[in-house]
């Protein structure tokens, strides 16, 4: 035992009598990456969350996990927003960490001590322009810069290990590399890390072990170079099968919604400027940048949750209402949001199937009965069964929960449906069935339906008709997907490109 760390033993963890991780086993290595991988709901967090001794409401556990090294375990989450406190800015929820750890010096020398710890956390993060994000709030960063101020804590602790969840979620390749790159380093260091992940080329680039779960077991495990060499069972097969999205030609169409001299602000400082962007009838317009470029900023102007700008947003010619609140039914049932973080978008209080059928008896006026029946069967057509959307959302995993917003914007009608970075914690499957999806959704629907796509994945992006791209707060470039892809005009794109084919080469190495 003495070069293991942590380990768990037959964990089992039922809930109402169903298991959702049946008889794992882990060994935890210092200075080595041991990553679960799986679709989404095959019990990767769950197994993670055990290492920090956290179980699921209710749940039943059987096992034993056990912790040899001194320290505590660090977890960097995949919902980042769920940990850090809204109402504190970055800066304080590092400094108090810090300033713990510097109470045995003299007093005259902890305040720099501190800073210097928060500030070596945040670059080793990769996180720069430190100064003006310690003075912002959560809710004023992107998912990305979220992650990684949550990965900035667990470095501060100095954990002898590290439970990464999805740490390279929402990301851009050229930031994504970084990530791992601090990783390695992490591991360097001889901590060990365990890595629940669904990106395969983060798993290429990281592990010396894999797990491959389903349905909660662990249906095959290896050295990282075997397992890619020669997997074995036909599910480790299916989830490594990479098939790329084809791009798609651009459609014309009538203008649904137009961005006109849009300029948006986070306090004082501004944080997104778009001249122009146009979103046609049937079209799927993809918005690209790195973590914190204000893809997210822009979606939440289209649809009323960001009200701090200058320009307009037309639906139809007609200017929306800057603020969500003065939008009228019709407006709200038009514009639909589906977030990232789908856990933080539900009510932990009430089951899915009320929230998903509220929506159409609010904005279409949908009799209960009817509504119910109507998000029962939108629901399933997600792939989640009534046994499932009668769960409350706790009880769902990140990917089903995924699922079941998208069929709550779904059943309000909208004219427009904008998804900020859905894909993004999926596995290879889940994933591409979700493109697929909504590719069906758009070509479906004719002209009833147009999609805003906010992903850093340029291969997610081939999906859309048109792409536009942002960086630093700026709309750089746009054009059909098939010519931004292929011949991109503007440095950030090309280097972007560069970085993700680049990126996708050295994992595979």
């Amino acid at each position: 035992m003495s070069d293991i760390v942590a380990e768990i033993r037959e964990l089992r963890v039922e809930i109402d009598g169903r298991a959702i991780v049946d008889g794992v086993n882990l060994r935890v290595r210092p200075g080595k990456v041991a990553a679960l991988v799986g679709a989404s709901g095959s019990g990767k967090t769950t197994t993670g969350l055990a290492l920090l001794g956290e179980y699921p409401a209710g749940a039943r556990v059987s096992g034993d996990v056990r912790l040899t090294a001194d320290g505590p375990v660090g977890y960097v989450p995949q919902h980042p927003a769920a940990v850090l406190n809204p109402a504190r800015r970055v800066g304080t929820l590092l400094y108090d960490i810090a300033r713990a750890q510097v109470r045995h010096l003299p007093r005259a020398e902890r305040r720099a001590a501190a800073r210097e710890r928060v500030l070596r956390a945040l670059s080793d993060a990769q996180l720069p322009d430190a100064e003006a994000l310690l003075r912002r709030h959560p809710h004023q960063l992107s998912g990305g810069q979220q992650q990684r101020v949550v990965l900035a804590q667990a470095l501060l602790l100095g954990a002898r290990v590290v439970v990464a969840d999805e740490p390279t979620t929402g990301q851009d390749a050229l930031t994504k590399s970084r990530v791992v790159e601090q990783l390695a380093a992490v591991a360097a260091r001889g901590i060990a890390v365990v890595l629940l992940s669904h990106d395969l080329d983060v798993v290429r680039a990281l592990a010396d072990e894999v797990l491959v779960m389903r349905e909660g077991r662990v249906v095959e495990s290896g050295p990282a170079d075997r397992l890619w060499r020669a997997p074995r069972h036909p599910w480790t097969r299916r989830l490594l099968d990479e098939r790329r999205v084809p791009v798609r030609d651009a459609v014309g169409g009538r203008p649904v919604l137009e961005v006109r001299d849009l300029t948006a602000v986070h306090g004082t400082t501004t944080v997104l400027r778009a001249p122009r962007l146009t979103l046609r009838a049937g079209e799927c317009l993809a918005v690209v940048g790195r973590s914190g470029s204000g893809k997210t900023t822009l979606a939440r102007c289209l649809s009323g949750l960001h009200r701090d700008f200058a320009g307009e947003v037309l639906l139809d010619g007609s200017a929306l209402p800057r603020s969500l609140r003065r939008r009228d039914r019709g407006q709200l049932a038009a514009v639909q949001y589906v977030f990232q973080d789908a856990r933080a978008a539900f009510d932990e209080h009430r089951t899915v199937l009320d929230q998903a059928a509220r929506t159409a008896v609010r904005l279409r006026g949908s009799g209960e009965r009817e509504a119910r029946e109507e998000a029962l069967r939108a629901l399933a057509e997600l792939g989640l069964p009534e046994g499932l959307a009668r769960r409350r959302p706790g009880e769902l995993s990140g990917g089903e929960l995924q699922r079941a917003a998208l069929a709550r914007a779904l059943l309000a009608r909208p004219r427009v449906l904008i998804c900020d970075e859905i894909t993004c914690g999926l596995d290879t499957v889940s994933r591409r069935g979700l493109l697929d999806l909504l590719t069906g959704l758009v070509r479906d629907g004719a002209d009833d339906l147009s999609l805003v796509l906010i992903t850093h994945d340029l291969d997610t992006a081939r999906l859309a008709d048109r792409i536009a791209v942002l960086d630093a707060g700026a709309l750089v470039e746009q054009g059909s997907a098939r010519r931004v892809l292929t011949e991109p005009r503007h440095p950030f794109t090309v280097d972007l490109m560069e970085a993700t084919t680049r990126w996708g080469a050295e994992s595979r190495s």
